[in-house]
């Protein structure tokens, strides 16, 4: 195995640590705003900043850290679906629900519908929890220093 794509994979595994350090932050905010008819000016701030921050750490996970271990094991580059599901035969998610996180991140990332937001919303507040445990997995399985 290629020092560059270990060394590469420690520092996605430092990215994807921080991003879901600020993603637990958010989701615990938000949590307790929880999921209403009307949003505070403020509370629209807090829940845009979680939905990007689950965008982006599901974007850590799947585009970078998923790719370099299908790169570590020879295996040929697909999309993120094949990604996925390759994610799970190493026993690291589930599919379905990883199919899920990715397409409320596309939603999040092209949604301008303000009637889809509370759906968005509810939807983040759901599946973050499983994309940090994820997180938590991954990072227990493939870091080299134990926080």
């Amino acid at each position: 195995m290629s020092n560059k794509l270990k060394e590469l994979l420690e520092l996605e595994l430092k990215q994807l640590r921080e991003a879901g350090e600020i993603l637990e932050y958010s989701l615990d905010v938000c949590s307790k705003i929880g999921i209403k008819e009307d949003y505070t000016f403020e509370e629209l701030d807090k829940f845009e900043a979680l939905t990007g921050r689950f965008a982006r750490t599901s974007d850590i996970l799947i585009q970078k850290i998923f790719r370099t271990l299908d790169n570590m094991e020879l295996e040929l580059p697909g999309t993120a679906i094949d990604r996925i599901n390759r994610a799970e035969r190493r026993g690291l998610i589930s599919a379905d629900t990883f199919k899920e996180i990715r397409y409320l991140r596309n939603d999040i990332a092209h949604e301008y519908v303000l009637d889809m937001v509370d759906e968005i919303y509810k939807k983040t507040l759901e599946l973050a929890p499983y994309l940090l445990e994820t997180m938590d997995k991954v990072l227990r399985l493939y870091s080299k220093k134990k926080d």
